[in-house]
C-alpha cells in the first residue's frame, strides 16, 4: 500500500513538471524571436536596394519568405550569396564590394552603424551621387573606403576622422567641394590618400603631416589654394606625391620635401608655385618622375638634379627659369623626356646632353639659348622628339644629326641657323614633321629629303635657299603641309608634287619659280590652301586643277599664267578668296563662279579679261572685296552687282565698260571704295552714289560722264578721295562739298566746271593740275583767279560798282583810321586766342589757360615725360587746381600738314563731345602758334602693354582681364555703333589701351593718325601697329571697323596669353596649332582659371578667335562682341583641361 502511495506520489510530480515544461514550451513559441544581427545587415541592404533608381541589378539581394524551406535554400538565400557581400564564418557582412555595377541612387538610406564588422567598403565606378552620409563615420573597423568615379558633391564629412584603422581611402573623381578637413590627419594608419579629381578648395591641412605611414598622396585637379605645407616633409614613407593642377597653390616649394627620400613620383606642374627649386630636391634620389612645370618658378636649374640618377621624366617648362642648363644634367642617364621650353633660360646647350642616351623627348625651345646645336647631341639615338625652335642659335645643323634614325618630329623653327641643310636629314626615316622656317638656311634643299617617306609636314618658309625644288619630294607621298614661301628657289615645280594626293596647305609664294603649275596637283583633293604667288610661274592652268571640295584660299597672283578661267572653278564651293591678278589670263569671266558662296575676295585684276561681267556675280552673297580692274571687258554693269549687300571694295577702272553708272550700287551700303575710272561710262553720276555714307575712295575719272555734279555727293561724310577729272561735268561745284570735312584729296581737272571752288582743305590745297582746264573755276586756291564780280549780271554790276565808288570816296578817310584800329585789335586778340586751350569744362569748371599748361610742365621739361609715341610726347602736368591731367605734345609736321586751323578745331571739338567710361576722355586742345597739344584725362596704371610685361601683370588676375577685354569692347562698340560718322580707332594695341587706378580699360589715341596726317592718300599706308593689323588690308587698301575687329582679337588674346600672340596666330593656320590647349596658351604666370571664371575666360577665348578670322564679313561687329561678353558666358562638358582651341572655334559667340 505504501509503496502504491509512493508510485502515486512519483507519478504525480512528473505529471506536474510535464505540465510546467509544456507551458513554458507554449509560451517560447508564441513569444516573437528576438532580431539577429545578421537581419539587421541585410534588412539594412534592402533598405538601401529600395532607395536605388535601379534596384533591379540587385535582383539576387532578397529574402525567402517560406517556413517549409529547406536548410540548403536558406544558405543559399543568405546576404552572403548576395551580389558583392562577404561574410565571415559568425556569418557578418565584412566586405561590400560593387565595383563598376551601373548603380544610381544615394547612400542617405543605408545604415552603416549596421554593419560593426565591416572592413572594406567598395562602390567605384557607378553613378552614385548626393552626399557623403555624415554617419558613414561609424564603420569604425573599416580598411578600405573607396567612393571614386562617382557624383558625389557637397563636403568630405568630419566623421572620416574616425575611421583610424583606414589605409585605404578614395574618393577620387567626384564633385566634391569644401576643404580638406584636419580630422584626416587622425586616420595615422593610412597608406593610400586618393582625393583627385574634384571640387575641393581651401588649403593643404598641415594635419597630413600626421600621416606618417602614407605612400601615395593624390590632390591633383583640384581648386586648392595656399602653400604646400611643410608638414609634408614628416611622410618619410610617401613615395607618390601628386598635387598638380590646382588653380590657387601659391607659395614655394618648401625644402623639407627633400625628406621623402622615398619619393618616386613628384607631380606639382599646373599650379602658382613661385621661387627657386630648392637643392634639396637632389636629395630624392629615388625619384622617377620630376613635373613642376606651369608654375611661376624663377632663379636657376639647381645643379642638385643631377643626383636624380634614376629620374626618367624631368619637366620644369613654363616657368621663368633663367641662368643657363647645367652640365649635371647630363648625369641623368635614365632621362627618357626632359622637358624645359618656354623659360628665359640663356648660355648654351651643354654637350654632356649628349650622355642621356635613353632620351625620347627633348624640348628646349622658346627660351633664350644661344650658341651652336652641340655634335653631341647625334649620340641621342633614341629620341623622338627633338624641339629647339624659338631661341637665339646659331651655326649650323650638325651632321651628327643621322644619328636620330628614331626621330619624328625636328622643330629648329625661329633661330638664327645658317649654312645648308645637311645631307645626313636623308638618314632620319621616321620623321613625321619638320620645321626649319625663320632662320638663314640657304643653298639647295639636298635631294636626300625624299627618302623621308613618312613625313607629313614640311616647313621651310623664310630663309634664303635657293636652287631648284628637289624632284625627290615627289616621293613623300605622305605630305600633307608643304610650305616653300619666301626663299629662292628658282627652275620648276615638281610635276609628281601631289603624287601622293594627301597635300592640303600649299605655299611657295615670292620665289623665282618658273614653268608650269604641275597637273598633278588635280590628284590633291584634299587641297586647302594654294599660295604661289609673286613667282614667274607660266602655262595654261585651265585644266591644271581638278576638284577641291575643302579649298577655301587661292592665290596665284603676279605671275605670267595664262589660258582660260576654267568653268570648274565654280565647283570650289568653300573658297572664300580667289586672287589671280597680275597675269595673262584671257577670255570670259565664267558665269560659274557666281556659285562660290562662301568667296570673300575675288581679285582678278591686271589680266587680259573680255567680254562682259557675268550677272551671275550678283549670287555672292559673302564677297567684300571685287577687282576686275586692269583688263578688256566691256558692256554695262550688271544691276545685279547692287545685291552685294557686303561689298566695301568695288575696283572696275581700265577696262571697257560703258552704259550709266547703275543706281542700283546704292544698295552695297558698305562700299567704301568704288573705282569706275578709265572706261566709256556716259551719263550723270547717280545722285544715289550720295547715299553709300561709308564710302571713303571714289574714282570716276577719265570717263564720258556729263552734267552737274549731284549736291548729294555732300552727304559722303567719311570721303577722304575723290577723282572725277576728264569727264564733261558742267555747272557748279555743289557748296554741299563744304561739309566734306573728311576729304583730303580731290582731282576734278578736264571737265567744264565753273563757279567757286568749296571752301574746304582739299579743294584749297589742291594742285592747280587738279583743278585745271575747266570752264571757269576761281576761288582761294593755287593757279586759280579770285573770285570777283565777272559772275555776276554786267547791267547789275555796273550799278553796285558806281555805289561802291561813291560810298568808297565818301569814307575812305574814315575806313583808313578805322582800318588800322581793326588791325591792331583783331592782333591782340588773336595772340590771346591763340594762348588759352578751347577746353570742355573739367569736372569743377576750371578755364585751363596756355600758361597753365606751361606751368605745370616747366615748358615741357622731361622730367615730366611719362611717354613718347609716334605723334608726340605725353606729359603728366598737375595744375593750380589740383587737377592731374595728360598732355600730348604733338611733334611738328612736315610742310605744314595739319589742317587749316577752323577744320582741324572742328574735329577735335567733336571729340571732346565723347564721353563713355571706356574711352580716355579728350578734355580740350591748344593750337599755339609756337606748339601744339591735347589735354586727356590722366590714367594712373598707364599703358596696358607696361603692365602686361612686368610684375604687374600678376596683379591682372583673370576676373580683371576679363573685365579688360570687356571694357575695350564696350569702348570700340560705342565707337563703331553710337558715335555719327562712326570712328575708326584704326590703332588698335596694347600701346594704346590705358588702365586707370581700378584697373578700368580705356582706349586712347582715337582719331589722332587722322587728324595730323589728313592729306595721306590712303589711310591704311599709315592705320596700325605691327601685329595687329588685319590682313585684308593688303588687298583692300581700306581702314574699316573690322581693321579694328580683327586688332581687339589680337589685343584679346595678348590679354589671355600676357603677351603678344603673334607666334600663335601663325600657328593657327597650320593644323598643328588646331590641337592647342587652352590652358597651354594662357599666361602661365597666373594659375588657371577659378570653376567661377572658366566659364567667361572660355568666352573670351572664343570672341577672340572669332575676332581674327582671316575673312572679314565672318568676323562679329563690336556691338555683337559686347553683348556677348556683357550677357553670356559659354558653358562647355569639356574639362576645361582638355579644351582645344579647335573646339572653341566651332562654337559661335
Amino acid at each position: 500500500m505504501a509503496e502504491r502511495k509512493k508510485s502515486s506520489l512519483t507519478l504525480l510530480v512528473i505529471s506536474f513538471v510535464l505540465l510546467q515544461l509544456l507551458l513554458f514550451l507554449n509560451v517560447r513559441a508564441v513569444a516573437p524571436a528576438p532580431v539577429t544581427q545578421e537581419a539587421a545587415e541585410a534588412q539594412a541592404l534592402l533598405t538601401w536596394k529600395a532607395s536605388l533608381e535601379n534596384h533591379s541589378l540587385l535582383n539576387s539581394w532578397s529574402l525567402l519568405n517560406n517556413s517549409n524551406a529547406t536548410s540548403t535554400e536558406s544558405k543559399r538565400n543568405s546576404t552572403c550569396n548576395w551580389l558583392g557581400i562577404t561574410c565571415n564564418v559568425a556569418g557578418r557582412i565584412t566586405r561590400i564590394n560593387l565595383f563598376n555595377a551601373s548603380l544610381r541612387g544615394k547612400l542617405d538610406n543605408l545604415s552603416f552603424s549596421s554593419f560593426s564588422e565591416l572592413t572594406i567598403l567598395n562602390l567605384r565606378s557607378n553613378a552614385l551621387h548626393g552626399t557623403i552620409p555624415a554617419h558613414i563615420g561609424t564603420l569604425t573597423k573599416l580598411n578600405i573606403l573607396d567612393l571614386s568615379v562617382n557624383q558625389f558633391f557637397g563636403y568630405l564629412p568630419l566623421s572620416l576622422g574616425n575611421l583610424t584603422k583606414l589605409t585605404t581611402l578614395y574618393i577620387y573623381e567626384n564633385n566634391i567641394s569644401g576643404s580638406i578637413p584636419q580630422e584626416i590627419g587622425h586616420l595615422k594608419n593610412l597608406i593610400d590618400l586618393e582625393l583627385s579629381t574634384n571640387l575641393l578648395t581651401g588649403t593643404i591641412p598641415p594635419t597630413l603631416g600626421n600621416l606618417t605611414k602614407l605612400t601615395t598622396l593624390y590632390i591633383y585637379k583640384n581648386n586648392i589654394s595656399g602653400s604646400i605645407p611643410q608638414e609634408i616633409g614628416h611622410l618619410k614613407n610617401l613615395i607618390d606625391l601628386e598635387l598638380s593642377t590646382n588653380l590657387l597653390i601659391t607659395g614655394t616649394i618648401p625644402p623639407t620635401l627633400g625628406n621623402l627620400t622615398k619619393l618616386t613620383t613628384l607631380y606639382i606642374h599646373e599650379n602658382n608655385i613661385s621661387g627657386s627649386i630648392p637643392q634639396e630636391i637632389g636629395h630624392l634620389k629615388n625619384l622617377i618622375d620630376l613635373k613642376l612645370s606651369t608654375n611661376l618658378l624663377t632663379g636657376t636649374i639647381p645643379p642638385t638634379l643631377g643626383n636624380l640618377t634614376k629620374l626618367t621624366t624631368l619637366y620644369i617648362n613654363e616657368n621663368r627659369i633663367s641662368g643657363s642648363i647645367p652640365q649635371e644634367i647630363g648625369h641623368l642617364k635614365n632621362l627618357i623626356d626632359l622637358i624645359l621650353s618656354t623659360n628665359l633660360l640663356t648660355g648654351t646647350i651643354p654637350p654632356t646632353l649628349g650622355n642621356l642616351t635613353k632620351l625620347t623627348t627633348l624640348y628646349i625651345n622658346e627660351n633664350r639659348i644661344s650658341g651652336s646645336i652641340p655634335q653631341e647631341i647625334g649620340y641621342l639615338k633614341n629620341l623622338i622628339d627633338f624641339r629647339l625652335s624659338t631661341n637665339l642659335l646659331t651655326g649650323t645643323i650638325p651632321p651628327t644629326i643621322r644619328n636620330l634614325t628614331q626621330l619624328t618630329t625636328l622643330y629648329i623653327f625661329e633661330n638664327n641657323i645658317f649654312g645648308s641643310i645637311p645631307q645626313q636629314i636623308g638618314y632620319l626615316e621616321n620623321l613625321n614633321e619638320i620645321a626649319l622656317y625663320k632662320n638663314y638656311l640657304m643653298g639647295p634643299v639636298p635631294s636626300t629629303i625624299g627618302h623621308l617617306k613618312n613625313l607629313t609636314i614640311l616647313i621651310i618658309y623664310e630663309n634664303q635657299l635657293s636652287g631648284p625644288i628637289p624632284p625627290e619630294i615627289t616621293n613623300l607621298t605622305h605630305l600633307t603641309e608643304l610650305y616653300l614661301n619666301e626663299n629662292n628657289f628658282s627652275g620648276h615645280l615638281p610635276e609628281e608634287l601631289c603624287h601622293g594626293g594627301s597635300l592640303t596647305k600649299f605655299t611657295a609664294f615670292s620665289n623665282h619659280l618658273t614653268g608650269p603649275i604641275p597637273k598633278s596637283l588635280q590628284n590633291c583633293t584634299t587641297l586647302i590652301r594654294v599660295r604661289l604667288q609673286n613667282n614667274h610661274l607660266t602655262g595654261n592652268t585651265s585644266e591644271v586643277f581638278g576638284y577641291y571640295p575643302n579649298l577655301i584660299y587661292m592665290d596665284l597672283s603676279y605671275n605670267e599664267l595664262s589660258g582660260e578661267l576654267s568653268s570648274k572653278w565654280g565647283g570650289w564651293k568653300n573658297l572664300t578668296l580667289l586672287n589671280l591678278s597680275g597675269n595673262k589670263f584671257s577670255g570670259k569671266i565664267p558665269p560659274e563662279f557666281g556659285k562660290l558662296s562662301q568667296l570673300g575676295v575675288l581679285d582678278l585684276s591686271s589680266n587680259s579679261l573680255t567680254g562682259e561681267i557675268p550677272k551671275e556675280m550678283g549670287r555672292l552673297s559673302s564677297l567684300f572685296n571685287l577687282s576686275l580692274n586692269d583688263n578688256e571687258l566691256s558692256g554695262s554693269v550688271p544691276l545685279e552687282i547692287g545685291l552685294l549687300s557686303d561689298l566695301e571694295g568695288l575696283h572696275l577702272s581700265m577696262n571697257n565698260l560703258s552704259g550709266q553708272i547703275p543706281e542700283e550700287l546704292m544698295s552695297c551700303i558698305k562700299l567704301r571704295s568704288l573705282d569706275l575710272s578709265r572706261n566709256n561710262f556716259s551719263g550723270s553720276i547717280p545722285l544715289q552714289i550720295g547715299a553709300l555714307a561709308t564710302l571713303r575712295s571714289l574714282d570716276l575719272s577719265q570717263n564720258s560722264l556729263n552734267k552737274e555734279i549731284p549736291s548729294q555727293l555732300g552727304n559722303l561724310k567719311m570721303l577722304e578721295t575723290l577723282n572725277l577729272s576728264h569727264n564733261m561735268l558742267s555747272g557748279l561745284i555743289p557748296s554741299s562739298f563744304e561739309e566734306i570735312s573728311s576729304l583730303m584729296s580731290i582731282d576734278i581737272s578736264y571737265n567744264n566746271l565753273e563757279g567757286h571752288i568749296p571752301k574746304n582743305k582739299a579743294f584749297r590745297e589742291a594742285p592747280f593740275e587738279a583743278l585745271s582746264h575747266n570752264k571757269g573755276l576761281c576761288g582761294n586756291a593755287s593757279g586759280l583767279q579770285p573770285c570777283n564780280s565777272t559772275s555776276i549780271d554786267k547791267g547789275h554790276l555796273n550799278k553796285v560798282i558806281k555805289v561802291v565808288i561813291i560810298i568808297a570816296i565818301s569814307i575812305s578817310g574814315i575806313i583808313f583810321l578805322l582800318l588800322a584800329c581793326i588791325v591792331i585789335f583783331f592782333f591782340l586778340k588773336r595772340r590771346a586766342r591763340h594762348t588759352t586751350i578751347e577746353l570742355q569744362e573739367m569736372s569743377r569748371g576750371d578755364v585751363i589757360v596756355y600758361d597753365d599748361i606751361i606751368q605745370a610742365t616747366e615748358n615741357f621739361d622731361g622730367k615730366y615725360c611719362i611717354g613718347v609715341g609716334g605723334y608726340g610726347s605725353v606729359y603728366k602736368a598737375k595744375l593750380s587746381t589740383s587737377q592731374v591731367v595728360a598732355v600730348k605734345r604733338l611733334h611738328p609736321l612736315e610742310g605744314g600738314s595739319t589742317r587749316d586751323q577752323k577744320s582741324f578745331n572742328n574735329e577735335i571739338k567733336a571729340l571732346t563731345e565723347i564721353r563713355h567710361r571706356n574711352i580716355v576722355k579728350l578734355y580740350g586742345f591748344c593750337s599755339h602758334e609756337q606748339c601744339m597739344f591735347l589735354v586727356y584725362e590722366y590714367m594712373e596704371r598707364g599703358k596696358l602693354a607696361g603692365i602686361l610685361s612686368s610684375e604687374g601683370a600678376l596683379e591682372l588676375d583673370w576676373i580683371k582681364r576679363v573685365n579688360v577685354v570687356k571694357g575695350v569692347a564696350n569702348g570700340l562698340s560705342y565707337m563703331h555703333h553710337d558715335c555719327s560718322p562712326p570712328i575708326v580707332h584704326r590703332d588698335i594695341s596694347s600701346n594704346n589701351i590705358l588702365l586707370d587706378s581700378e584697373l578700368e580699360a580705356c582706349i586712347s589715341d582715337f582719331g589722332t593718325s587722322r587728324l595730323l596726317k589728313p592729306d595721306s592718300s590712303n589711310w591704311s599706308s599709315l592705320a596700325g601697329t605691327y601685329g595687329y593689323v588685319a590682313p585684308e588690308l593688303a588687298y583692300t587698301m581700306e581702314v574699316t571697323e573690322k581693321c579694328d575687329v580683327y586688332s581687339f582679337g589680337v589685343l584679346t588674346f595678348e590679354v589671355l596669353m600676357g603677351k603678344h600672340p603673334g607666334d600663335l596666330i601663325h600657328t593657327l593656320h597650320f593644323s598643328t596649332g588646331q590641337n592647342i590647349l587652352l590652358k597651354d596658351v594662357l599666361d602661365h604666370r597666373l594659375s588657371l582659371p577659378s570653376a567661377q571664371t572658366v566659364d567667361e575666360v572660355i568666352s573670351v577665348a572664343v570672341v577672340a578667335l572669332a575676332c581674327i578670322h582671316a575673312n572679314p564679313q565672318s568676323r562679329p561687329d563690336m556691338r555683337n562682341v559686347s553683348q556677348k561678353l556683357s550677357s553670356h558666358r559659354l558653358s562647355t562638358l569639356e574639362p576645361f583641361q582638355t579644351i582645344t582651341l579647335c573646339q572653341l572655334n566651332d562654337l559661335d559667340i
